[in-house]
């Protein structure tokens, strides 16, 4: 879908594992926990405001779903065109849903796709979008976004996707499986589940 990063993925190697997520230049931060953070240097006024922006006025009030373990909690993801009305997917529910429901854009527009999600126990840092689109078994596209480094908030918040292509051409109009999945700097366990299968179709017009 993305012009940019996209590969080409030869029919026998689809199934393989990928390699590690790479953002050039990124180094990622020394880990340390919250509580570790809040204590550090609070003579200093300037840090403390710039940690209360991050994590709010209260950042020891961090877990908000205390039946779920997870840092990273999604709640749905949205399809956004200009003049049209946002398409929402709901990704607290089962995944197969979402594979059932496909959903319809017309070939050549630009899109972007909007995250809304909580944070919460601890910082999450790196944290990165992964999107890749494959088309009767083979991919065909592979995406990576740089999302950033999140607080634990009690309100949710929201990442967006920099501006896409849909594809524009005849042979491009067709059913795409789209794998879209969240990872961080330390590839955490409390993001192994954060990966959802949908399907987009590409057709002439909207209907």
């Amino acid at each position: 879908m993305a012009e940019h990063p996209t590969e080409e993925v030869p029919h026998n190697v689809h199934e393989e594992e990928d390699e590690d997520e790479v953002t050039p230049g990124y180094k990622p931060p020394e880990q340390k926990s919250l509580s570790t953070i809040v204590q550090l240097d609070q003579e200093d006024e300037s840090l403390r405001k710039y940690k209360e922006t991050l994590l709010g006025p209260n950042p020891t009030e961090t877990i908000f779903f205390p039946e779920d373990p997870r840092h990273v909690i999604m709640h749905k993801l949205e399809l956004l065109v200009e003049g049209r009305e946002e398409v929402k997917l709901d990704l607290s529910g089962d995944d197969h849903n979402l594979k059932k429901l496909p959903k319809v854009m017309k070939e050549g527009v630009q899109y972007r796709i909007r995250f809304h999600f909580h944070i919460q126990r601890e910082i999450v840092t790196g944290l990165k979008y992964i999107q890749k689109t494959s088309r009767k078994g083979l991919r065909v596209d592979k995406t990576t976004h740089m999302v950033g480094s999140y607080g634990p908030k009690s309100e949710v918040q929201t990442y967006t996707t920099p501006v896409e292509d849909a594809p524009s051409v005849m042979l491009a109009r067709g059913s795409y499986t789209i794998q879209s999945e969240f990872t961080d700097d330390d590839k955490s366990e409390h993001l192994k589940n954060l990966k959802w299968e949908w399907t987009l179709e590409i057709k002439k017009d909207w209907e």
